[in-house]
């Protein structure tokens, strides 16, 4: 299976969390409740910042990093 595209802005937080599963430490780290969520396959990365009051571009640097 080919992995989709990081900087999809229409991945859902379930697909990132499938393909990437390091990433739902970064958001573990900040108590936001994305992994596990019932919303997950509904929510983007963007949904998941507005709601936490993050700043997208730096959320999604720090989820690279986490990427390995």
């Amino acid at each position: 299976m080919r992995r989709p595209d990081f900087d999809n802005p229409d991945l859902p937080l379930s697909e990132l969390f499938l393909h990437w599963p390091a990433c739902a430490g970064e958001f573990m780290r900040r108590q936001m409740l994305c992994p596990g969520c019932p919303i997950a396959p509904f929510h983007t990365v963007i949904d998941a910042c507005e709601e936490y009051g993050l700043e997208e571009m730096k959320f999604r640097e720090q989820l690279r990093g986490e990427m390995g």
